[in-house]
């Protein structure tokens, strides 16, 4: 990892790269420059998993002007295909470098891409085509898979943490955040924050699962997007991260975007 990411600082075709540097055993995401690539450790697999791609949108808003360097998994691919697509950051500003998830990582996440389309380390872990969690949802009964929503939904505390490690949920304003509770007919204002947002997630939720890794209050939430990702495949014929094709909800970007392009 060392002379690729070397050799894209040093060639000045990146002003900093998001790479990892191993410390005392447990990796950690690290912007490198030519001021401190160094540090740079060999790159090894690992289970630790962070909201890299959000690190460098917030970083990309912050110095438009500058480009930057990525290692990414699989999924990580696929939030950066759609912040490209949503025009959140300029892919000519961007160099990605790929790496792979370990096959024990791959079906811990159910990932049915757990690599990039571009390899650079490690190699291809097979994909987890079938979801236990998925198939069991589908075998309940309506008002049970209902009450066994309500049961997990009504634990959230409305920290925003599902929202703030998303990588592709870049509104610079939350409307669910500031906006007045939303009520629904039997549902409390909390699990309608949830469906309101998987709502307006779909087309561009790329299954990671860094929102249920995230929340303190256990909610499967991860179940609810695969649901609403499910119905965007069948209805459009759209995969968030693959298709070449932007989202069938894109015509929404004029709402999000800043009349200056990328924010």
């Amino acid at each position: 990892m060392n002379t690729k990411i070397r050799m894209l600082l040093e060639e000045g075709r990146v002003d900093g790269f998001f790479a990892y540097v191993i410390n005392r055993g447990f990796p950690f995401p690290v912007l490198f420059t030519t001021q401190n690539m160094d540090e740079l450790t060999p790159w090894t697999y690992t289970h630790a998993r962070y909201p890299i791609v959000k690190m460098l949108l917030a970083q990309a808003r912050e110095h438009p002007k500058k480009s930057y360097g990525i290692l990414l998994r699989g999924c990580e691919e696929r939030a950066l295909a759609e912040l490209f697509k949503w025009s959140q950051l300029d892919p000519e500003k961007v160099e990605v470098l790929g790496q792979a998830c370990s096959q024990k990582l791959a079906d811990y996440c159910e990932c049915w891409k757990p690599y990039p389309d571009r390899l650079d380390y490690g190699e291809a872990a097979q994909p987890v085509s079938a979801s236990e969690r998925a198939r069991s949802l589908e075998e309940m009964q309506p008002e049970a898979r209902l009450n066994w929503w309500l049961e997990h939904l009504n634990r959230c505390i409305r920290c925003y943490g599902c929202r703030d490690v998303c990588p592709v949920c870049f509104c610079t304003e939350c409307s669910l955040e500031h906006a007045p509770l939303i009520s629904a007919r039997k549902l409390p204002p909390d699990a309608s924050f949830h469906l309101v947002r998987a709502v307006h997630m779909a087309g561009r939720c790329i299954d990671c699962g860094l929102c249920e890794e995230l929340c303190p209050a256990r909610i499967p939430l991860r179940s609810l997007y695969k649901e609403v990702n499910s119905l965007v495949e069948q209805i459009f014929g759209y995969k968030p991260g693959l298709s070449a094709a932007k989202s069938p909800f894109s015509f929404l970007g004029e709402e999000l975007l800043l009349p200056e392009g990328p924010r």
